[in-house]
């Protein structure tokens, strides 16, 4: 099961549509005493993922990665994100990573754009880890409730998480 779970959250950091929090949550439901390990595989994964997601968009878009956002139908999300790439690079992929944005794009988009591959590596080992532990820890915590709330609710709890970051990030750095 651990490398179906690193295979699917690999690829899905590059080029597939389907999400490795589901497998994880089975996984955990029968073993959560492992937590832990699950969430270390999934997020170890999903960066490596990050990692080819990047290569794609840096030498090979035009053959791979550009087909890849066709099929997703996220041509004109590929110039928006160059935008916020200009902004702020971390943000705009730990954003990304912790969050139901679709994580492929932006890694593509970051190679597409050369932006620093240390920070993209950075924000999707940050975000990604925080997603995956804090899903396997609450699973193991709170057993079969809160992993159907996760899975129910799991779009919103990530945005309205992200937004509190943003605001302490923001006041952090207006305050001091």
């Amino acid at each position: 099961m651990a490398v179906a779970l690193f295979l699917i959250a690999f690829f899905e950091a590059s080029v597939f549509p389907i999400p490795p929090d589901i497998l994880m949550i089975a996984i955990l439901m029968v073993g959560a005493e492992r937590w832990w390990w699950y969430a270390g595989i999934t997020s170890l994964g999903s960066v490596l993922g990050a990692m080819l997601g990047y290569a794609i968009g840096w030498g090979f878009y035009h053959m791979i990665g550009a087909r890849i956002v066709e099929i997703y139908h996220l041509q004109q999300t590929i110039s928006f994100i160059g935008t916020k790439f200009g902004a702020n690079v971390f943000l705009t992929v730990f954003t990304a990573a912790f969050t139901p944005i679709p994580f492929k794009v932006i890694t593509i988009a970051a190679g597409l754009f050369k932006v620093s591959f240390w920070k993209v590596v950075f924000a999707a080992v940050i975000g990604r880890g925080m997603r995956y532990f804090a899903i396997a820890y609450f699973v193991k915590v709170f057993g079969v409730r809160v992993s159907r709330l996760i899975y129910k609710y799991f779009n919103i709890l990530s945005i309205v998480f992200v937004i509190l970051l943003i605001a302490v990030f923001l006041a952090i750095k207006f305050l001091f």
